[in-house]
């Protein structure tokens, strides 16, 4: 190969490399952002701000639990009991 060749394979691999670096990159921050999103969504009973468990006092709620469940809400635990 001579000196022309070489230097147009040399570009053409690190111009894929670095479209493939671009595109990675791209792919990654779409589905960190859509997981983000999922999860956020997907859990209300905690706050976005503070990251503390926040009890459901609804009486509708409330009616359906055990009392394990309840003195675990009220201690400001998260439940692990149903």
């Amino acid at each position: 190969m001579n000196g022309v060749r070489k230097s147009i394979a040399a570009a053409a691999i690190a111009g894929s490399m670095l479209i493939g670096g671009v595109v990675g990159a791209v792919m990654y921050g779409a589905t960190t952002i859509a997981a983000s999103a999922a999860t956020t969504a997907a859990s209300p009973a905690r706050t976005a701000t503070s990251g503390t468990f926040v009890s459901n006092e609804t009486a509708a709620h409330e009616a359906t639990e055990s009392a394990a469940r309840e003195a675990q809400e009220n201690a400001g635990q998260v439940p692990t009991v149903p």
